[in-house]
């Protein structure tokens, strides 16, 4: 649940207070992955109008573009840059790491996974995975519904 932009976006200010707020605010999709910590179907942003990626290519023709910043759909935040999103095959959006002091990390309560969330507004981003061998600077995924 992000939002692309070329220049970095306010983030935080009028963010709702509850979850009937949020569901006035944010698409049923949107709501379903940022509070409710959905996950979207592989393939999704690449595949469906509206969807990050998707606009990407119709916009950019690449879904990995060199500039700009992508934001927390639910409160703006920017929460990575162009530069660190990459094609890791997953099937969802993929960065190696977010900006200074935009995503928390949260374990799940199983201890298999550990969660991001934006850290203005909690919302879920996903999750990330660390190790897995990626040629990138921090060998992290952090794969973004």
């Amino acid at each position: 649940a992000m939002s692309s932009s070329s220049s970095s976006g306010g983030g935080g200010s009028g963010m709702p207070t509850s979850e009937e707020g949020w569901m006035t605010q944010l698409s049923p999709n949107q709501f379903a992955v940022l509070r409710k910590k959905a996950t979207e179907p592989g393939g999704y942003s690449e595949n469906t109008p509206g969807a990050l990626e998707y606009e990407l290519k119709s916009s950019l023709g690449t879904k990995n573009p060199k500039e700009g910043t992508f934001e927390c759909a639910g409160c703006g935040t920017p929460l990575y840059t162009a530069t660190s999103k990459f094609d890791s095959g997953c099937g969802w959006p993929a960065f190696y790491e977010g900006l200074p002091g935009a995503i928390k990390e949260v374990p799940d309560a199983d201890g298999r996974r550990i969660e991001i969330v934006c850290a203005a507004c909690d919302g879920h981003m996903g999750h990330v995975f660390k190790g897995e061998g990626f040629p990138t600077p921090t060998d992290e995924r952090h794969c973004v519904n």
